[in-house]
């Protein structure tokens, strides 16, 4: 089932390439897209973690997860990325306009 949280298609090319790489060990059950989707739905909706869908990975998988992605900075490498992605989109600069008091009118 698809939420308004989901991710689309082209918002999975731009961030799957963003998250950690783990050694294949074996087959995860879940894949990395299912549980960032669990985490948007959560983030979006508020609830409890024990509260999401069933369709969803289980929120003890999706929490730790979330806070394993949390503490190794990987949701900040994403936010920056895609911050970055936005603002070159738009064609501003990266640390945005520069502040000239010289150039505005009294």
């Amino acid at each position: 089932m698809s939420y308004s949280s989901s991710l689309t298609d082209r918002e999975w090319e731009i961030i799957e390439p963003l998250l950690p790489q783990k050694k294949k060990t074996r087959p995860p059950r879940w894949t990395k897209r299912q549980i960032l989707d669990g985490i948007f739905y959560q983030l979006k909706n508020g609830c409890n973690w024990c509260d999401l869908p069933k369709d969803l990975p289980p929120y003890s998988t999706v929490f730790w997860h979330y806070k394993q992605w949390r503490s190794d900075g990987v949701l900040e490498q994403i936010m920056s990325a895609l911050h970055a992605q936005v603002r070159e989109h738009v064609k501003k600069n990266q640390s945005g306009p520069a502040c000239c008091s010289s150039t505005r009118k009294r």
